[in-house]
């Protein structure tokens, strides 16, 4: 296949982040009302958990599969297929009730986010020159969409009820579509299959497990625990532009963090901004809650772009797409992990020990990368 230039790389690059910001306002929005109205979709409190830590359970086991079809069949396809499967997730989350209905939708998204992340990194990482920007960029096209999804789905959920605003996510995810239109269709060199055998994972897999665990976990949930008493007005509508803030974060940082990759080196950076999330973890423990969020909202949305070119540089060639279907699983399991692991925790250990010692895993395995050149 012909090595694409870097314009190619960045038209690439952008139409699939603007797929994936397209499909993702039903899922983002699902995690604001479903454990508020859990009744009006027909579940209890706990099966909405399950349900909402189901499409990352079926990404662990799928991804490997979801990288062999997309190989085999290009951004094209695999983009169209998954944008048709978002749209018809969030019409079923408008039209349908129960936890059997519901699982199956959950299921049916989780492959189609693997499907439409593993192209939107591929295709950030194809060139290796403007790989960091390309990838920054990226983020910042994918979070417009749940941004601006959020507060309106808080305040439609006021208006309408919780599970009207999904029919109009159906049909923004139809509109990736004439995104998915412009997308390559040729083929991939299919990654190589996995050596049998247990492998210890690498610097890279650790880092994605604990940043995915602390900052997709322990964090969020975390403050949402610790700040209920400190949110004014109706929790659905600030709890929904408390959420967006993260994506405006990402919109209008993204591309600064990429950028920045650019000129200084990714690994410095992963580093030096693993460090003062830490930094700022700590002080989140020990009560300076918002000042110390917003910190880490911040810092969290200059990290973010830095993984993918920095896993490309370490794994060039055909084993790219495996190496970065490989780091979601592993980010996916440590989001997975971390609300479970904060809700055991919050209610019986010190916030302070706990953000500590996250604090800590965060910098030691930041380091652990820098150290490790080849995984």
């Amino acid at each position: 296949m012909q090595q694409p230039t870097a314009s190619t790389s960045d038209r690439n690059s952008r139409h699939a982040a603007m797929a994936l910001g397209l499909s993702l306002p039903g899922d983002t929005v699902l995690y604001l009302l479903l454990p508020m109205f859990a009744p009006a979709f027909g579940v209890s409190l706990p099966e909405a958990g399950i349900l909402l830590a189901a499409n990352r359970l079926v990404r662990i086991a799928g991804y490997g599969a979801v990288a062999r079809f997309y190989a085999r069949n290009g951004e094209r396809l695999t983009c169209t297929l998954a944008a048709l499967a978002a749209a018809v997730c969030a019409l079923g989350y408008a039209t349908l009730t129960g936890f059997i209905a519901l699982l199956f939708l959950r299921l049916l998204w989780g492959l189609a986010f693997a499907a439409l992340n593993l192209a939107t990194q591929a295709l950030a990482t194809a060139e290796p020159a403007g790989a960091a920007r390309r990838a920054g960029r990226s983020r910042a096209f994918t979070a417009l969409g749940p941004m601006l999804a959020l507060p309106l789905g808080g305040v439609c959920a006021l208006w309408f009820g919780p599970k009207a605003i999904f029919f109009l996510f159906a049909a923004v995810a139809l509109s990736a579509l004439l995104v998915t239109r412009q997308l390559p269709t040729a083929a991939h060199t299919e990654p190589p299959p996995r050596k049998k055998g247990i492998k210890l994972p690498g610097s890279l897999d650790t880092f994605s497990f604990i940043e995915g665990l602390v900052l997709d976990g322990l964090f969020i949930i975390g403050l949402s625990y610790l700040g209920r008493d400190l949110l004014p007005g109706n929790p659905v509508i600030v709890a929904g532009l408390l959420l967006s803030v993260r994506y405006l974060a990402e919109i209008v940082l993204s591309s600064a963090g990429g950028h920045m990759a650019e000129k200084h080196g990714v690994e410095i950076l992963l580093v030096i901004f693993s460090v003062l999330t830490s930094v700022a973890l700590v002080g989140f423990g020990f009560g300076w809650l918002w000042t110390c969020a917003l910190a880490i909202v911040i810092l969290r949305a200059l990290l973010l772009p830095l993984l993918p070119p920095l896993v490309a540089l370490r794994t060039p060639g055909p084993g790219r797409i495996q190496a970065l279907a490989t780091r979601s699983v592993w980010r996916d399991m440590g989001a997975g992990t971390g609300p479970v692991l904060a809700g055991l925790l919050l209610p019986i250990v010190p916030s302070a020990w706990i953000y500590g010692v996250a604090g800590f895993l965060l910098s030691a395995t930041a380091i652990a990368c820098l150290r490790r050149r080849s995984d």
